[in-house]
């Protein structure tokens, strides 16, 4: 029996489950799960204040909004969100040299989950450290 081209990618598809060891969406869940990687998809999916909408920014733009990265560290987030294709990096030639880093459509497509979840830490912060110095003081006794 023939299979159309559409059936081909819809069983490749089945094929992915991160729950698999040997399954490469695995490698896409802890790229992801990296706490740079959520907060630059997050602050590029805001703008520099957090609170717009996507637009592009600068590196010192996206240093600014991050507190504590070290410029190292942002500059690999930054290449491997290129490599993966959420992020798009434009040079243009001013003097000196602009560039600017820039969701792409698949990163806007995370954006919005990354953005919740950034949401829901800083809003239920107190209650998870209630309940780890609950948990310390069951464990401690």
């Amino acid at each position: 029996m023939t299979t159309t081209a559409a059936q081909r990618r819809a069983q490749a598809k089945v094929q992915y489950d991160a729950y698999l060891a040997a399954c490469p969406s695995r490698q896409l869940i802890d790229r992801v799960s990296d706490k740079w990687v959520t907060l630059v998809l997050s602050a590029l999916g805001s703008g520099p204040d957090c609170t717009g909408d996507p637009r592009p920014m600068r590196y010192s733009e996206i240093a600014r909004v991050l507190a504590g990265v070290s410029p190292k560290m942002l500059a690999q987030t930054l290449r491997s969100l290129e490599g993966d294709g959420l992020v798009s990096r434009t040079v243009t030639a001013t003097v000196p040299v602009t560039v600017t880093y820039e969701l792409t459509d698949l990163g806007v497509s995370l954006h919005a989950t990354l953005r919740q979840i950034k949401r829901w830490a800083e809003e239920h912060m107190d209650d998870v450290l209630a309940h780890r110095a609950a948990h310390a003081r069951t464990t401690s006794a």
